[in-house]
């Protein structure tokens, strides 16, 4: 399957999930607000959103998916057995020693959840008491979420290493649809029953995760057998190498957590839900470009890498950040330039007031400015982990892990919330150059004269539809005080014709002729990389 298709189905079925989800934060917006209840509720959220992001997104795609490949590729040259016996023997190694760990680590998690709220918050010196314990008692509910998500990323990397993304993409599809369904038919009469109903449809859907991913894996003759656990040489290698994986893909989810937790101890009460809105928009381009990209090619880099083809793997690089750079550029100006509009437009009815409005998409502005970088992080690190090496990004996302935390505290006094989001950009932006200098170094990418050539182009199309969208928000301005369907239908205009001007400039500036256009979704049968190289 080619990089573009496999990135495409990703994507797809990734922009499902988050659409879905703006529609679950815009009834949440509705029925929750931005206060007391919403704020408990996201503190709770976050450490099992972390671990999803850390697992599901990163460290075991990163990690098991080409331990896997290696695995079948062994038993499918030495004829022993087939590979996918092979791969899938390893897998249950993996699963055993898993499955009693979370458990396990569950259960403390739960016990001590006063304690991990305190450490997050400072026990809420703005909110008192009351918020306090509603925080704990949301997060005891939602922490069984981290053992079910982590068991759905151990069979979805399976599944990806088999080529079949589709499936494990659209797992969180179910997410949304459990907490949409609760907001609608089991929402309480408060907006603190109402976040106690979203608390158990976290749970709830990470069941439904793990049956979906189990009833796949089963279609697929990859059912795992639970064992006694042994710590055999290939899962030392496994847990050796995924430590490091997890805190370097989840650079920017512990930044974010870092920029939360300081919110929740020294920002006004409501910044913490500015800061949860901003980075649902902000992550929209994160999951539908840079996961998608990042995920689809790591099996291409694994076997080129691995049958010695340098020039192969570096040609895939370039195309994946040219590929990159082609969508998330526009995710970038619209998302700036139209901060105000979109904000409105999705989240302002009910609990959710115009200060509101102005706070998120203030944050969100500051955010957005990064959004290049969150994407290229996970082009550019596959470059590493395909290479079984995750200790290098986990040093360098630490440096950059160091930069938010220096930011926040400088920032956030004279900026506030949006000070979080600055600093949250810089980091990214200084991550990504230390990604790309050492891998520069290590001769293991070296941009070509098509990037070179395509790059600024790209940049100067967006700047282009930038502009067409800042006079496109003075003409639907006076549109967005009325019906929430008919503001939907207004916005979903405005970045139309943002998208068409886009189109037109690439066009115009010479980024890309309409043939190389229909290249890129092409179907080929030659390499991962291959539709995508040529002009």
């Amino acid at each position: 399957m080619s990089l573009v298709r496999n990135s495409i189905t990703i994507g797809g079925l990734t922009l499902v999930s988050r659409v879905l989800g703006l529609v679950r934060d815009m009834l949440m917006a509705r029925y929750v607000g931005a206060g007391l209840a919403s704020d408990a509720f996201l503190i709770a959220w976050r450490l099992p959103n972390l671990f999803r992001a850390l697992f599901a997104e990163g460290a075991f795609a990163a990690v098991f998916v080409p331990l896997f490949n290696k695995k079948m590729t062994e038993a499918e040259r030495e004829k022993a057995q087939s590979g996918l016996t092979a791969a899938r023997t390893f897998a249950s190694q993996v699963l055993s020693v898993l499955f009693p760990f979370l458990v396990l680590f569950t259960g403390v998690m739960m016990l001590t959840a006063g304690p991990v709220v305190w450490a997050m918050t400072g026990g809420f010196p703005d909110g008192g008491p009351e918020k306090f314990a509603l925080a704990r008692h949301l997060t005891i509910i939602t922490f069984p979420y981290l053992a079910l998500i982590s068991l759905v990323s151990l069979l979805g990397g399976i599944l990806n290493s088999l080529n079949r993304f589709w499936v494990n993409a659209a797992a969180p599809i179910l997410l949304n649809i459990c907490m949409i369904i609760a907001l609608i038919f089991f929402r309480g009469d408060s907006e603190v029953e109402t976040a106690v109903t979203q608390a158990i449809a976290v749970t709830v859907s990470g069941a439904l995760q793990l049956l979906w991913l189990m009833w796949a894996c089963h279609r697929a003759g990859a059912s795992l057998k639970l064992a006694w656990p042994r710590l055999t040489p290939d899962v030392k290698l496994m847990l050796a190498l995924i430590a490091p994986a997890a805190i370097g893909q989840g650079a920017i989810q512990f930044n974010l957590l870092i920029s939360t937790s300081l919110a929740a101890r020294f920002l006004p009460e409501g910044s913490v839900s500015w800061l949860y809105y901003a980075d649902r928009l902000n992550q929209l381009p994160l999951g539908l470009i840079g996961i998608a990209i990042g995920t689809a090619i790591l099996p291409a880099l694994s076997r080129q890498i691995a049958g010695a083809d340098s020039k192969a793997a570096s040609d895939t690089q370039n195309r994946a950040v040219e590929l990159a750079l082609f969508f998330a550029m526009p995710a970038t100006a619209a998302l700036i330039i139209s901060a105000i509009p979109i904000v409105h437009g999705i989240f302002e009815h009910g609990a959710f007031t115009a200060a509101d409005t102005r706070g998120t998409a203030a944050v969100l502005m500051a955010f957005s400015a990064g959004v290049p970088a969150y994407v290229l992080i996970k082009v550019l690190t596959p470059g590493f982990y395909a290479r079984s090496d995750t200790k290098t990004p986990l040093r360098l996302a630490l440096w950059s892990m160091l930069v938010n935390l220096i930011g926040n505290l400088i920032l956030i006094w004279p900026l506030a919330h949006i000070g979080v989001g600055v600093a949250t950009a810089i980091s990214a932006w200084v991550n990504v150059v230390l990604l790309w200098i050492t891998l520069r170094k290590r001769g293991h990418i070296a941009v070509d004269a098509r990037l070179k050539q395509k790059a600024w182009r790209i940049v100067l199309a967006a700047a282009l539809m930038g502009v067409a969208l800042f006079f496109g928000n003075e003409i639907i301005e006076d549109q967005l005080g009325t019906g929430l369907w008919r503001r939907i239908a207004v916005l979903s205009v405005l970045v139309s014709a943002g998208g068409a001007v886009y189109a037109l400039a690439i066009l115009l500036f010479g980024a890309y002729r309409i043939q190389e256009l229909k290249s890129l979704f092409r179907r080929r049968a030659a390499s991962p990389a291959a539709n995508i190289s040529e002009s």
